[in-house]
């Protein structure tokens, strides 16, 4: 049974864990964040790397509009993303030519099925793609945005009997929707489009939008989160060092699999994908007293560092800085309370943090290659991302 749950349209304002659950307005696809720290400098600094991050991202551009790879049209979307200020569209009121000649090749690459893509990854450069023309808040781009979300709608995965929930990659999201593999790092990005497309998918004549399988979404994400009263999968663990993290997919880890208590064989947890697992229960309407939010919320809280991606080290560091910036924000948290008592304001540290990673030249990099993170224009993307998020925090 398809359930179309109601995402993103109420407000909750509660203490979880000592995290602080902030009101949110979504009425235009995009939280809103009052001022936190009062610290205008920091500020000031955050912008001033943003400013020299879009510039060097300007002079990266070729000459077709595309950044890095034109094959895979999800990194253009990325810098545009960032260029535009994430999808409140906070730099809309003066976009600059380049920006313009980048949408361009963007939609150079639609195709006639809604997809973005030019020949592999489909559902993973649609989802992003929808992101950046969202990020535009163009009227003009939101025919084909409604297209491109049916299209990543129909890519959920179902690889049983129809339907019915018989696989473990069942309501989760792959990278090409005819490939038997789903995993959370895409399922994130397809959730986060179609949550953010919502309000041109509501104003369409009923039958015309396609409805997600939001109880087949929330059970794949679940199946990928170690916390056995909910995830019933035999590698699931309630070892304390894993218990309510994220791994990859169902039965796989990035980080690897080690003895849990017992002697059983435990899939690790790891940093990035635990925000990732957060931002898609947020994304999929969980309340923050549900159990699998709280549990998470509670492995976040005892792993939280920014000198790596917990589990993982240098491994996918910046998109574990992405995914942070965008969980907390998307949360409405502001302090974190650590395990060992110690009360942290993650915006100001992460700010700092990223402006002391910025080289020169206003890129970011990382020397760890691991998800193509030797691309500085990937990286600059996700680092600039989460400075914006960031930024409207502080």
């Amino acid at each position: 049974m398809k359930t179309k749950h109601a995402i993103g349209m109420t407000a909750t304002g509660l203490l979880l864990l000592g995290f602080i659950f902030a009101s949110s307005d979504l009425a235009n696809g995009q939280k809103s964040i009052t001022g936190r720290t009062g610290d205008e400098s920091l500020k000031n600094e955050a912008q001033l790397a943003v400013d020299k991050g879009i510039k060097w991202l300007q002079g990266q551009q070729g000459t077709n509009g595309a950044w890095s790879n034109p094959e895979q049209p999800a990194l253009t979307a990325l810098a545009l993303t960032a260029c535009m200020g994430g999808p409140s569209g906070a730099n809309r009121a003066n976009r600059p030519g380049f920006v313009d000649k980048g949408y361009a090749f963007l939609l150079s690459c639609v195709k006639p099925d809604g997809g973005v893509y030019v020949k592999a990854l489909l559902t993973y450069n649609t989802s992003l793609a929808m992101m950046a023309l969202l990020s535009a808040r163009d009227a003009q781009y939101d025919t084909v945005i409604r297209n491109a979300r049916n299209f990543v709608v129909s890519a959920q995965n179902d690889f049983g009997e129809k339907g019915k929930i018989d696989n473990a990659m069942d309501g989760g999201f792959g990278y090409s929707a005819d490939k038997p593999h789903s995993d959370l790092s895409n399922t994130l990005v397809a959730l986060e489009a179609i949550h953010f497309s919502e309000r041109l998918a509501a104003d369409r004549p009923p039958g015309q939008m396609k409805e997600l399988n939001w109880d087949a979404a929330i059970q794949f994400i679940q199946r990928c989160q170690n916390l056995p009263a909910y995830n019933h999968e035999s590698w699931a663990s309630d070892d304390p060092r894993f218990k309510g993290g994220f791994i990859y997919a169902p039965g796989e880890s990035k980080a690897g699999e080690t003895n849990s208590v017992g002697g059983r064989v435990a899939l690790r947890s790891y940093g990035s994908m635990s925000y990732a697992g957060l931002l898609s229960y947020i994304y999929a309407n969980l309340k923050p007293s549900d159990p699998r939010v709280q549990a998470v919320s509670e492995w976040l809280r005892q792993n939280f560092t920014l000198e790596e991606n917990p589990a993982m080290g240098k491994q996918g560091l910046f998109y574990y800085y992405h995914t942070m910036a965008k969980g907390l924000s998307a949360a409405g948290m502001d302090t974190l309370e650590l395990g060992d008592g110690k009360k942290v304001n993650w915006r100001e540290e992460l700010v700092k943090k990223l402006l002391n990673l910025q080289n020169a030249d206003g890129s970011w990099s990382n020397d760890n290659g691991r998800f193509m993170e030797k691309d500085p224009v990937l990286v600059t993307a996700y680092s600039l991302i989460a400075l914006e998020y960031i930024a409207r925090g502080l």
